[in-house]
């Protein structure tokens, strides 16, 4: 059974690493780094101060980082610790609970000291200030550039945790005026996270609840840029099964920013359109859309762009234009847009999304009806999705282990990439 180890793995990640990168840092060649990572080795007595100094750890944490060793599994479970429940009850079965030390996962998004202690507490202060509010807001901002780099699955609990913190201090402690704004803002800025970051975790039965809550509050507080956040990601939410509904979202997103949108937001919208006239068949909507949004799109970046549009880079609009194409029923286009892709320079802190490119890849080619390069894709990228907290590009590499297992060749690539996830998957 393949070992890896995770922690280990997420903080190199977190901090902008490369194998290659922190390597030359170390003075070590790559595969140093990864008989580290797969646990095969420890790092030596010499390097491991400077290891510490690169990942911003003690030596201490360095030795947590290094003892946890777990099984490499499509989908490595959070940390055992401090129980705390995030499931909800939508009418069935509630959704799994998740158990996570709060304190040693806001240590590894690099908030440690008074910082971590304030959010991690679970005493109740009489009253708070705006200084508690904003350290809870900042946050967001951590956990937007961790999940770009390593996905969502243990990110979720974190943020539902001080989301759970942020709430009761709302509704038990005194504070006034100001602070209760810049709380409904946090909150619905935090929602408005935790809905995307239960999509990546694929624990979808709680998305639209926070997603909807962050709308609520924005509208409390009269802050259009939180409802628009939520209503761009119910669009992403609702395009698979309900792309009807996921076109509503997004043209109630146009709405509320009209008159002041950005043009990379502007971009944004008119994409999430795309993806849901694309589910539609509706070609000639579709490319009406679509080329509003290249337009909108080739007017560059601009100084009130929100924070969460980082990602909406000329990579990701390639990759949600050869997305929309996939759905459209039209893989060739796909396929060649994604090549196109995967063939460019890697962006760092955008490893989770360029994994999924290779994934889509995978998929588009498959879909084009050859099966033995669409394993050799799949095959390649499968350590990385291993190593990936993103159970959403997880099951699409499932997708993919699926399509091939129902084609009649067997080549040896066809047969190498299913005996390896599906070993991989059984843990």
């Amino acid at each position: 059974m393949a070992l890896k180890r995770i922690r280990f793995v997420q903080r190199r990640k977190a901090l902008g690493f490369t194998q290659e990168s922190l390597a030359e840092t170390l003075g070590v060649d790559r595969t140093t780094i990864v008989r580290w990572e797969r646990g095969d080795s420890q790092p030596l007595p010499w390097v491991r101060k400077p290891l510490a100094a690169a990942l911003d750890v003690s030596l201490a944490e360095l030795d947590e980082l290094i003892s946890e060793i777990v099984p490499a599994t499509l989908d490595n479970a959070p940390p055992a610790g401090v129980t705390v429940a995030t499931g909800v009850d939508e009418g069935g079965d509630p959704t799994d609970r998740r158990t996570f030390t709060i304190s040693a996962a806001l240590t590894a998004l690099g908030i440690v000291g008074p910082a971590r202690d304030a959010l991690a507490a679970t005493e109740i202060p009489r009253s708070i200030g705006l200084e508690q509010v904003r350290l809870a807001a900042s946050l967001v901002e951590r956990l937007r550039t961790a999940d770009a780099v390593f996905g969502a699955n243990q990110l979720c609990d974190v943020a539902i945790g001080v989301h759970q913190r942020l709430s009761t201090l709302a509704s038990q402690s005194s504070y006034g005026r100001e602070v209760a704004e810049a709380l409904q803002t946090a909150l619905a800025d935090l929602a408005n996270q935790i809905g995307w970051l239960t999509i990546d975790a694929e624990r979808r039965a709680e998305s639209r609840r926070y997603l909807h809550e962050a709308i609520s509050r924005a509208r409390v507080v009269d802050d259009p840029r939180q409802e628009v956040r939520a209503f761009a990601c119910l669009a992403l939410f609702t395009r698979e099964k309900a792309p009807k509904e996921s076109l509503q979202c997004a043209e109630a997103a146009q709405r509320v920013s009209a008159g002041w949108a950005t043009p990379r937001l502007r971009a944004l919208l008119h994409l999430r359109a795309v993806q849901a006239y694309a589910r539609q068949r509706d070609e000639v909507a579709f490319g009406r859309e679509l080329s509003k949004a290249l337009t909108q799109f080739d007017r560059g970046i601009h100084d009130d762009d929100l924070p969460f549009l980082g990602f909406v880079t000329e990579r990701e609009l390639g990759c949600l234009q050869a997305s929309s194409y996939l759905a459209l029923g039209r893989p060739d286009r796909a396929t060649s847009i994604f090549q196109d892709i995967v063939s460019a320079p890697s962006t760092p802190g955008h490893e989770r999304n360029e994994i999924y490119d290779r994934v889509l890849l995978a998929e588009a080619t498959w879909r084009q009806g050859n099966a033995v390069e669409a394993a050799e894709i799949a095959h390649a990228a499968l350590p990385d999705v291993v190593g990936l907290q993103s159970r959403r590009i997880a099951a699409r590499l499932g997708q993919v282990r699926t399509g091939l297992g129902r084609e009649r060749t067997r080549s040896p690539k066809v047969r190498a990439f299913l005996q390896e996830y599906d070993q991989v998957a059984a843990g």
